[in-house]
């Protein structure tokens, strides 16, 4: 199917934004976004926060909170976007912030109304799923309202849709992402990693002079910090055939460490300075604190010029506010906060602490346990290293240099993620890697931190579409792997290791399929089977089909799923029958299993749909 035009998406963590590629002439621009902007205030922005307020039934008159496109609005009516972050410092416990952490959780169930997490109302609880699906909802409808001001009109079904998630999303969330945004009504989109989006966009920024920032052998780091996340990608430039080609050669882990742990310990600090003049905050005022936080540090990132912002945090009352505490965040207390706690120097092999167990806690987010990007970012390099050293074709693209004796050291970065707005923790990260690799480390110039994914998701589809362009060779992020039974003798007090099977080779690209032909493997059908899946980030060399002795020593098991496999109509229930894994990567990014019988056209799909329980 032709397209007429191109929509890149970025569900951000803390914003989502959308661009446009037209491609009859190759313009690719950021789209406004209609939305609410205060009571009966309606505007353009080029950010939706990813925030939604829950208000109170009489806390506005419907029609003030009413956009254009509806018809009717409810009272009590969700509201997403910029009043919805501002108004929602003053009351926390009815605001929703960071659902698409909660999305990659493994531990919850993503379609359950647990948000606004922690909150004292729970019969006005959303899910993650639901919230994110609602946030797609107000971007496409405000996207197309703001369009038609201009006397544009657009039908989303003709158009392709890219939709970014983090490089370090699992399938789960991958997929969880792309339902969410057919519920919202954006049809099938394709999925591209973020990293990747970044470096899409930074390449069309700078036209045909991109060529002239890079070189053959760079080994290029982009280093996303976004409000929820930290993502880091490494990119490594050859040249073949006289044309620079473009390979994602390692992913890093999940993160959740970003702006919402830096606002965390800004409010610490602030709350510090309150106690010190005999002013205590109880709970709620602390989390209204954390968002007032947020937005300072948002403009003081924004504006270089501002030496300090005063923060208003109101207490709860019978009147809802019946006082309110000021306090001043300056930016000697932003610097000192956010360069000496999470970008300090440190030795490459200085790596990330691990929490201490505590047998029990409070359940929340999965937050990383050190909060020094710093170490991660040490982590995520030694990892690197490992990687291409775990598969001959890649090590041979990488320069000698950049093979240090721990890690993978970058010749240059790109920046991505409003916290590197702030030209000191750019310096400083700047700074960290060039003291790794004994020699300066190049910047690439003319990065726009907030709005470069969704320019670079557009700007990929447009790719896409034309056939015009140079496209980053990547492919899933990870290796994929299903545990194996042993087949073992029973011995009594001896649970035999699980093995695992390779099924997707990290680099699988999309629109790509195999075999494993090698040998069949026993499938349990008519009965309730459990599955458990592996991955691994630094085992690129494992072809598909090849056999780990042991999965729980070497891999990282990202779920397991319980699934009723129907029976064939000729055998009993639990019969053993044998199967050939057949392995999809659609051109949209989705990854499909299947066991295919040997002796019939049967086939039985495992989706990559359930979490660990």
């Amino acid at each position: 199917m032709s397209h007429r035009f191109v929509l890149g998406i970025d569900l951000g963590t803390s914003n989502s934004v959308i661009a446009l590629a037209k491609l009859e002439n190759g313009d690719t621009h950021i789209a406004p976004v209609t939305q609410i902007l205060g009571p009966n205030k309606v505007g353009e922005k080029n950010t939706l926060p990813s925030a939604l307020y829950l208000p109170h039934s009489d806390e506005f008159p419907a029609t003030a909170i009413q956009l254009p496109w509806q018809t009717e609005v409810t009272t009590g009516s969700g509201i997403i976007g910029h009043f919805a972050r501002e108004h929602g410092t003053l009351v926390p416990d009815r605001l929703v912030v960071s659902a698409k952490s909660w999305l990659s959780n493994p531990h919850i169930d993503p379609k359950k109304p647990i948000l606004p997490w922690r909150s004292e109302l729970p019969e006005l609880c959303i899910s993650p799923f639901a919230c994110s699906t609602q946030i797609l909802r107000a971007l496409s409808a405000g996207f197309l309202h703001a369009q038609s001001l201009q006397g544009e009109t657009y039908d989303l079904e003709e158009g392709q849709i890219v939709l970014t998630v983090p490089a370090s999303f699992d399938e789960v969330a991958r997929n969880l992402t792309a339902q969410a945004a057919q519920e919202a009504g954006l049809g099938q989109v394709m999925l591209l990693e973020e990293p990747q989006a970044a470096f899409y966009a930074w390449m069309d920024q700078a036209g045909k002079g991109w060529r002239e920032q890079v070189r053959p052998g760079d080994c290029i780091l982009v280093a996303d910090i976004g409000g929820g996340t930290t993502d880091f990608s490494m990119i490594a430039v050859a040249e073949k055939a006289g044309e620079l080609s473009l390979e994602r050669i390692s992913v890093g882990e999940h993160l959740l460490l970003g702006g919402d742990n830096m606002d965390l310990a800004l409010a610490y600090a602030l709350s510090a300075k309150l106690e010190a003049n005999g002013k205590n905050l109880d709970e709620w005022q602390f989390l209204a604190l954390v968002h007032a936080a947020s937005l300072a540090k948002v403009r003081m990132f924004e504006d270089a010029q501002l030496a300090e912002i005063s923060l208003a945090i109101p207490s709860r009352g019978a009147s809802l506010f019946s006082k309110t505490m000021t306090v001043k965040l300056d930016r000697d207390t932003l610097t000192k906060v956010l360069l000496e706690g999470f970008f300090p120097m440190v030795a490459a092999t200085e790596l990330p602490k691990e929490s201490r167990p505590v047998g029990l806690q409070e359940f929340g987010l999965p937050y990383a346990a050190d909060p020094v990007i710093s170490k991660q970012l040490a982590r995520f390099l030694t990892r690197s290293l490992a990687n291409v050293q775990s598969n001959p074709s890649l090590l041979t693209a990488i320069p000698p240099d950049s093979i240090q004796k721990t890690i993978l050291a970058p010749t240059a970065v790109l920046f991505n993620g409003g916290v590197f707005k702030a030209e000191p923790l750019r310096q400083s990260v700047l700074e960290l890697l060039s003291s790794w690799r004994d020699k300066p480390v190049r910047l690439l110039e003319g990065f726009e931190p907030d709005l470069a994914v969704a320019r670079g998701a557009a700007v990929y589809g447009r790719i896409r579409q034309t056939g015009k362009g140079i496209r980053i060779k990547a492919g899933t992020a990870r290796s994929y792997y299903v545990g194996l039974e042993s087949s073992l003798p029973a011995v009594p007090g001896f649970t035999p290791p699980v093995k695992a099977l390779c099924v997707v080779p990290q680099g699988m690209e999309e629109g790509s399929e195999h075999l494993v032909e090698e040998k069949a493997f026993g499938l349990v059908t008519g009965r309730t089977v459990h599955f458990r899946f592996f991955s691994s980030d630094i085992r690129s060399g494992d072809p598909a089909g090849v056999i780990l002795p042991n999965a729980e020593r070497v891999l990282d098991e990202t779920h397991s799923l319980e699934i009723d496999l129907p029976q064939l109509d000729d055998l009993p229930q639990g019969q053993v029958v044998p199967v050939r894994i057949h392995v999809v990567v659609t051109e949209l990014g989705i990854l499909e299993l299947w066991m295919k019988h040997t002796n019939s056209d049967k086939k039985w799909k495992i989706e990559f749909q359930v979490r660990t329980e």
